[in-house]
This record gives C-alpha cells, sequence and structure tokens, in this order.
C-alpha cells in the first residue's frame, strides 16, 4: 500500500499516519519531521528553513523535492508507505508523480481528512507542549488541561506553546494550505485516487473510515 494523507494542520495526518504505520506495516514519510530535524541539528538545510518554518510558512518545492527524492533514489528507499506533508502542493505532486514513475512505484490512494478552518484554529491554538525534551507531553486547554495550570502533569516542567500554534500564525498557514490543496486534489481526483474521509470523528473511527475507504488487494 502506497498511499499520501492530505488534510491541513491539526487535522490528525500524524495520528493516522502512525496507525497505518504500525497496523498495515508502511513506512512513514513525514516532511514536517525531517525539516525540524535539520533544524535542531543546524544542518545547512536546517539553517535555510528555519525561519520559514518559525513564520507558519511553506518551504519552497524545490528543497522539498529534493528532500523527498534524495530518500526514494537512495538504497534504503521504502515501497510500502505513508506520506504525512508531502506533497502539499500541484507542483510537489507532478514531481512525485515523476520520481515514482523513475523508480517503478504507484501511489495507491489520495486520504484527504475534511475539517473547518474554526476547529483547526481550536485544535492548535490551545495546545501547549512540555518543554522538558526528554517527556514533550502536550495538552490542550479546553479538552485535557493539566492539573496544574502551565505545567505538566507527568513530570512538572513548564508548558509552552510553539510559535506556530499561535492562532495568527495557524490562520495563515491555513490559507497557505487552502491556496495549495484545491489543485493538488484536483491533480489526484482526476488519476481516481482521493479519497475523503471526515476528521471530525474520533481517533479510532477515523482510522477505521480510512482503511473502509482504501483500494483492495486483487
Amino acid at each position: 500500500m502506497r498511499l499520501v494523507l492530505v488534510g491541513p494542520p491539526g487535522s490528525g495526518k500524524g495520528t493516522q499516519a502512525e496507525k497505518l504505520v504500525k497496523r498495515l506495516g508502511l513506512t512513514y514519510v513525514g516532511t514536517g519531521d525531517i525539516l525540524r530535524d535539520a533544524v535542531r541539528r543546524q544542518t545547512e538545510m536546517g539553517r535555510l528553513v528555519e525561519p520559514i518554518l518559525k513564520e507558519g510558512l511553506l518551504v519552497d518545492d524545490v528543497t522539498v523535492n529534493d528532500l523527498i527524492a534524495e530518500l526514494f533514489r537512495g538504497p534504503n528507499r521504502p515501497e510500502r508507505f505513508v506520506m504525512d506533508g508531502y506533497p502539499r502542493t500541484y507542483a510537489q505532486a507532478i514531481a512525485f508523480d515523476a520520481l515514482l514513475a523513475q523508480q517503478y512505484l504507484k501511489l495507491d490512494a489520495v486520504v484527504s481528512l475534511a475539517i473547518s478552518d474554526d476547529d483547526v484554529v481550536e485544535r492548535i491554538s490551545y495546545r501547549w507542549c512540555c518543554t522538558n525534551p526528554e517527556c514533550k507531553v502536550c495538552f490542550h486547554l479546553k479538552a485535557r488541561p493539566p492539573k496544574v495550570a502551565g505545567k505538566c502533569d507527568n513530570c512538572g516542567s513548564p508548558l509552552s506553546q510553539r510559535a506556530d500554534d499561535k492562532e495568527e500564525t495557524v490562520r495563515r498557514r491555513l490559507l497557505e494550505f487552502h491556496n495549495n490543496v484545491d489543485p493538488l486534489l484536483e491533480h489526484y481526483e482526476r488519476q481516481g485516487l482521493v479519497r475523503n474521509v471526515s476528521a471530525l470523528d474520533d481517533v479510532e473511527a477515523i482510522y477505521n473510515n480510512i482503511v473502509r475507504v482504501l483500494p483492495q488487494p486483487a
């Protein structure tokens, strides 16, 4: 199975990707994690994209395409995978199609997780996470608040809000998402790959709905 997950920030792509990896034995490919790791390690790419990520903007297509091409052309390329965060523009989709064709691979489905902007803002802007790098537990100030305001239930360290979780930044990210996602999905709809799934159900129900719409092995 080779899948692409599409959805705005806060739609639960990462959570569903994790379940698909564990239960279907897929390889996880998350460009967000790859880029944030590069920032943390202050590699050349990390220094390049750090200010872009802090502003909640998209990294340019060329940089991300090169990152993915390096992975798929390498000796440990994934054969069965779920893509989280790539492709996220029409240009990236075209590049990914060409890359997969070069590797004699083909997508099975593009799962689109549907959620309103207001629901996304509430999910993300109320999220605060532990500052202890050994813990990193996150809380939601409305749905799952910490027992003591501003402190982690798990280790007692202070909580902080990521810069790209603030409402102003979230809405800017959503605007960019909408500007890119329509032509991206239209591209995949022409190939008959898009499967629409609501992101408003509980985590297990969303996973079951995803599996239900995936093509069955011949």
